[in-house]
């Protein structure tokens, strides 16, 4: 069992930065490839970034390439979102969310699909203004 808390979502202006952060619990967290996953209000949940077990990995959504980054560190049990340059459009909770790619090596980032996430967080909201 993994419980994923976010943290550091907020009101922020357009062209702004805001570093999200997901905290794991238990000692398997290595063991995880991780997603983040947005929902903006009245649209589903859509994909924003995957990475990999070993950080080394990482797979964007074209809507957030250039300004979004992941990292994560195994040590801390933390996976974070690097939010950069961000717009109006970016409003909405954010979620992260782990699958399990023990038997998938070490470079298999997190997969685009709602589908293949075992664990969720509960979501934190980012709100940007213009």
């Amino acid at each position: 069992q993994v419980q994923l808390v976010e943290s550091g979502g907020g009101m922020v202006q357009a062209g702004d930065s805001l570093r999200l952060s997901c905290a794991a619990s238990g000692r398997t967290f290595s063991s995880y490839a991780m997603g983040w996953f947005r929902q903006a209000p009245g649209k589903a949940r859509e994909f924003v970034l995957g990475i990999s077990r070993n950080g080394f990995s990482v797979r964007y959504a074209d809507s957030v390439k250039g300004r979004f980054t992941v990292s994560r560190d195994n040590a801390k049990n933390t996976v974070y979102l690097q939010m950069n340059s961000l717009k109006v459009e970016d409003t909405a909770v954010y979620y992260c969310a782990a699958t399990d790619a023990t038997t998938k090596g070490t470079y298999y980032s997190g997969p685009p699909l709602e589908t293949e996430y075992d664990y969720w967080g509960q979501g934190t909201q980012v709100t940007v203004s213009s």
